[in-house]
């Protein structure tokens, strides 16, 4: 596995080899959810703290920052489209101005191309990973990779899980293509009753792209949910990617 963003370089010592060998390497990816909730990884990292706790005897993370900054509200924009003082991130827009909204239908996707070279040459150098773990416009992101990896499965999009916090259809046009296949990489779809942000006919409508989703609904809103419930459904999709790991390992050994 390996460690958080600001500690890509992780260095091991005998001790830690045999537990690092156990853990499922996942790769988590940062999103901008909307307007009023732009991030970057290290705020993702702070938002997925309640998280990575409950699956730390499973799994070790790397966070990703998205390469589109956000123009910020009241900021003027430099020429090269940044602002000053301003590290929020989008995987990309849907309108020309640089700004998204995800119930939007348009034919613009400013960034995406961008996004899709960063992902792969962090799978590339960082990895190999065992899954990707994208919350909202992160985890929309997320299965368009899965569309990617479905149409090139010896590309280099490898990996073998897929979990999906509030994740939904992209509805720029030039997306449509990657949905024409099934994705068939096992996923966990994380979604909230009460989300405003991404609504749960959303995040219910990306199922059906996929072979056998596993669902975890709450009650809650647009937030990554941490309570017993919860914690029993993350850790028992783990285990089960682990036990299958172990069990392929064995049969090919």
């Amino acid at each position: 596995m390996h460690a958080a963003e600001e500690d890509w370089i992780k260095v091991l010592n005998s001790a830690e080899l045999e537990k690092i060998s156990r853990q499922c390497r996942a790769e988590l990816v940062q999103s901008r959810a909307d307007v009023e909730k732009r991030q970057n990884a290290q705020s993702f990292k702070e938002k997925t703290g309640s998280f990575r706790k409950i699956v730390k005897k499973h799994a070790e993370f790397v966070f990703i920052t998205a390469p589109n900054r956000v123009p910020a509200v009241d900021q003027e924009v430099t020429q090269d489209h940044q602002t000053q003082d301003n590290d929020e991130r989008g995987w990309w827009f849907s309108t020309g101005d640089r700004s998204y909204n995800a119930k939007d239908f348009t034919d613009c996707c400013h960034g995406y191309q961008e996004s899709v070279e960063v992902i792969k040459q962090s799978l590339i150098e960082q990895g190999p990973f065992d899954g990707i773990l994208a919350f909202s416009q992160g985890a929309a992101m997320l299965s368009l990779i899965c569309g990617l990896q479905k149409q090139n499965p010896d590309g280099p999009f490898k990996f073998d899980f897929v979990i999906l916090i509030a994740g939904f259809r992209s509805r720029q046009k030039p997306h449509d293509e990657l949905y024409s296949q099934k994705f068939t990489v096992p996923s966990l779809h994380v979604f909230g009753d009460t989300d405003k942000v991404i609504p749960k006919d959303m995040s219910e409508d990306i199922l059906q792209y996929y072979t056998d989703p596993v669902i975890l609904q709450h009650p809650g809103g647009h937030f990554i949910p941490t309570s017993a419930p919860q914690k029993s459904a993350y850790t028992q999709f783990l285990d089960n990617f682990l036990r299958k790991k172990n069990d392929d390992k064995s049969s090919n050994s």
